[in-house]
């Protein structure tokens, strides 16, 4: 049975696909999301396009940190 769920209904344990993938969600998600941003300001404003670059760059880097120590 493949859950994404700490432990499955049946009592058993040891899946961990459901909280891999919150992380990576975590580490990926909000970076995406800024360089999407910053990919639609690239042609109307170049100065908070690459701001937003920035903070995505700066952002998988912690999060790589921080949440790579985690799951390691």
């Amino acid at each position: 049975m493949n859950t994404f769920f700490l432990i499955e209904a049946t009592g058993g344990g040891g899946n961990y696909d459901g909280i891999v993938l919150f992380f990576a969600a975590i580490m990926f998600g909000p970076a995406i999301l800024l360089a999407t941003i910053g990919f639609s300001l690239l042609k109307k404003n170049k100065k908070a396009a690459k701001v937003l670059f920035i903070l995505a760059a700066v952002y998988v880097i912690v999060s790589l940190g921080i949440c790579g120590s985690m799951m390691a």
